[in-house]
């Protein structure tokens, strides 16, 4: 199993009813899921903040920070 998890979620990921925490069956989904959000949330959150992401053993986590 491999997991999609999201830290520090801003109030735009809230509203949008995103899940923090998502499981799949490949990595190559639970990847592919990450990437999509991170291109959804760049494209359509306010902007206030940025987006990463970091893959350790086959799990991806998405974090949102503040823009400086």
């Amino acid at each position: 199993m491999y997991k999609v998890n999201v830290q520090n979620p801003c109030s735009c990921f809230i509203k949008n009813g995103f899940a923090e925490t998502q499981d799949f069956e490949s990595k190559e989904e639970a990847q592919a899921e990450a990437t999509k959000m991170i291109e959804n949330m760049s494209r359509n959150f306010c902007q206030k903040h940025e987006f990463s992401m970091q893959e350790k053993f086959g799990d991806f986590t998405i974090y949102i920070k503040p823009r400086r």
